[in-house]
């Protein structure tokens, strides 16, 4: 737990010029198209117009939970966007600031908070997408979505922990990126985003609810659909806060032992 606090308080430190480093990421990403940083809305939200034309038009889903399909997906694939976007990214941080992992004096371990910061630009734009849509609805802001403030916290540190682990490990075995790709195409599935729990059974549910981002899909759903609080779910909550703080310590430890082996793979 000494390193971890040693970690985060570097990275505490170096916040001003994560945000820095962010920007010019967010900015640079985009920087060869002839739209921008425009691209960086575009293409997820064709992914919602394409998986709702699928759900709703194809294959004729109704409202769920009492809402429109629409309103019940969106908020539940944002924050998978914005999950599966940060780990990508972060994953290979280092390959792509090769040159600053080469510098012995750059704080290399802001590296993969800064993808995250990144990609949070864009989510933070989808939040207010949420709104906009539900307030489109008749569905008004309420006190209940104070709560996201508390899931997106969930989901920034989930990301965070696991790509610690993920962005040290992949400079050694390269297959790793291949994988993490399968995972992601696999996980959207196995997360209740375009289905509901409630069609398995109860251990089903269970083995599902092993997956952390079941936690913070329904999160989402709670705060804007249900309107229940995350105090209601103690034992997944604690569950949830184990499974990072156990890879956040696994990230930590893998990143300080693999670290001055670094320059020489890159």
């Amino acid at each position: 737990m000494k390193d971890v606090y040693k970690f985060l308080k570097e990275i505490y430190r170096g916040r001003s010029l994560i945000v820095s480093l962010a920007k010019n990421d967010f900015k640079t990403k985009y920087a060869s198209s002839y739209l921008g940083v425009v691209w960086g809305f575009i293409q997820p939200l064709l992914t919602i117009i394409t998986y709702w034309f699928v759900f709703q038009i194809g294959l004729r889903s109704g409202n769920v939970s009492e809402v429109p399909f629409i309103l019940w997906f969106i908020v539940a694939i944002i924050p998978w966007f914005f999950f599966s976007e940060a780990l990508s990214g972060a994953t290979n941080v280092y390959s792509e600031y090769s040159y600053l992992v080469k510098k012995v004096v750059f704080k290399i371990e802001l590296l993969p908070v800064v993808k995250i910061t990144s990609v949070l630009f864009v989510h933070l734009f989808f939040i207010v997408f949420i709104f906009v849509m539900y307030t489109g609805y008749g569905y008004y802001p309420n006190i209940y979505n104070v709560q996201l403030i508390y899931y997106l916290i969930c989901t920034i540190a989930l990301v965070f922990s696991v790509s610690l682990l993920t962005s040290s490990v992949v400079l050694f075995f390269k297959d790793l990126n291949q994988i993490i790709i399968i995972i992601l195409q696999i996980g959207f599935w196995f997360t209740p985003i375009g289905w509901s729990y409630t069609m398995i059974s109860g251990f089903w549910i269970n083995i599902f609810k092993l997956n952390p981002m079941f936690y913070i899909v329904e999160g989402y759903r709670d705060t804007f659909i249900k309107q229940v609080t995350f105090v209601n779910h103690p034992y997944y909550t604690l569950y949830f806060w184990m499974f990072c703080a156990t890879a956040l310590v696994i990230g930590v430890k893998s990143f300080k032992k693999l670290k001055p082996h670094f320059a020489d793979v890159i």
